[in-house]
């Protein structure tokens, strides 16, 4: 499942360990959803992390992992088609990944502008919360592998 997680998303993650935000976090990782990001987010990730505001707040430490792991391990949609379809023209390029990135999903927090349009092109704009409880479900129906069993399906002819 290919996945936008909204930088508000991102920095929620780094300010409250354990959090809703920093569980959706953790489920990427753990390679459950497919993240996809851009240049444009990299650099307001790097800008809101850095803001005076949060700066008492977010380790600079995490906030460099965090940003490394971005780069190096979500798909970076690289070419973002014009998008003017948030009332925010800030959150356009987000809505712009989707569609490059053939997104199925966009997290976000954003009440007032990203999750009132409800869905973008074939993208649906989620909560945390929703989006967490689409995981949960998906794997509460993936069958268990008995102990010691392999993810490799056997080969059915000989070599």
């Amino acid at each position: 499942m290919r996945v936008v997680l909204d930088t508000n998303i991102l920095c929620s993650a780094l300010l409250t360990p354990g959090s809703l935000t920093d569980r959706l976090y953790q489920a990427w990782r753990e390679g459950r959803f497919q993240l996809l990001t851009s240049e444009e987010q990299m650099e307001e990730f790097r800008r809101v992390t850095r803001h005076p505001h949060l700066r008492p707040f977010i380790e600079p430490a995490a906030a460099g992992a965090m940003h490394n792991e971005l780069r190096l391990l979500a798909v970076l949609i690289e070419k973002l088609p014009a998008v003017d379809a948030s009332r925010d023209p800030a959150d356009n390029f987000l809505l712009a990944m989707a569609q490059a990135g053939e997104a199925e999903v966009l997290v976000t927090g954003d009440k007032h502008d990203l999750l009132s349009l409800g869905s973008f092109q074939r993208t649906r704009i989620v909560t945390a919360r929703h989006f967490l409880g689409q995981l949960s479900e998906k794997k509460k129906r993936l069958p268990k592998r008995p102990a010691g069993a392999s993810r490799r399906r056997k080969r059915k002819t000989p070599r």
